[in-house]
């Protein structure tokens, strides 16, 4: 399912709609220098990430991309999916996870922590 984020405009500005009613959980994930996430996917839920600071680098089965601040990164159920941070400073994303959320649903392929 492919989720798309509403904007409103308003006389004061705008505001970003990322979810309405639904079940969902909100995160922001800050990632040291140099550091990466695991190489994961999930069985029961899909995420939404949104770049809040640029340098991460993203990881969803076999194509990086490094993308822009506010931009919107949609990962599929069941997708392989990491963060990678920027080499010389933390960087933060911003977290929509729809679904189910457990962190026993993480299923690992590769971990810098020995997690997998």
């Amino acid at each position: 399912m492919n989720r798309e984020t509403l904007l409103v405009d308003k006389p004061w500005g705008s505001f970003s709609q990322f979810t309405l009613n639904e079940v969902s959980t909100v995160k922001i994930l800050t990632v040291k220098a140099g550091a990466r996430l695991s190489l994961q996917s999930h069985q029961y839920r899909e995420e939404l990430w949104v770049i809040l600071d640029e340098g991460v680098s993203v990881q969803i089965d076999n194509e990086i991309k490094t993308p822009a601040q506010d931009e919107e990164i949609f990962i599929p159920q069941g997708a392989k999916h990491r963060l990678v941070g920027a080499a010389d400073k933390t960087c933060r994303v911003l977290e929509v996870s729809f679904g189910e959320f457990d962190e026993n649903d993480i299923e690992r392929f590769e971990d810098d922590f020995g997690r997998v």
